[in-house]
């Protein structure tokens, strides 16, 4: 069973591995560092919260539908070293500090907004999905990453 990013003590359980991570953390696997792995993931949060990033078109979000989504709202665990989207890449260096506490912002604001704002509510590549979709997607992509970098 996938743990809560809607659950008061799984959260705290995320943020304290969270702060385990310096700016010298290494990854077990991958070509980011720490600043770019919390950057990288920032971008999910990004996608739920701002107009940073455009839409997919029409023929992209069917195909992503088709053969991404279950994937990535599914229970199986990413694999490791999979290509992602280019807007997770980050090939720039971004500051650990920055990145670190926009994440904590983001998963605090998730929580706080509560399961029931993502029942329904529209991914940008996805469609509607369920709160469940959502909590997989946010807590399985993090998860993911921080086991990279050991914590």
């Amino acid at each position: 069973m996938i743990k809560s990013v809607f659950t008061p003590s799984d959260v705290a359980e995320l943020k304290e591995r969270i702060s385990k991570l310096t700016p010298q953390s290494t990854p077990l696997w991958g070509k980011m560092n720490v600043g770019q792995m919390l950057a990288h993931a920032n971008v999910s949060y990004e996608m739920a919260y701002t107009n940073k990033h455009p839409r997919p078109n029409a023929f992209l979000r069917l195909m992503l539908k088709m053969f991404a989504k279950d994937m990535v709202v599914g229970p199986q665990p990413y694999k490791r070293s999979l290509p992602t989207a280019k807007a997770f890449l980050m090939s720039e260096q971004k500051d650990f500090e920055t990145e670190k506490k926009r994440l904590l912002d983001f998963i605090d604001y998730t929580l706080q907004l509560g399961k029931q704002h993502f029942e329904g509510k529209e991914s940008l590549s996805f469609g509607k999905l369920t709160s469940e979709e959502w909590n997989v997607m946010f807590y399985k992509h993090l998860d993911h990453h921080l086991q990279q970098f050991g914590v």
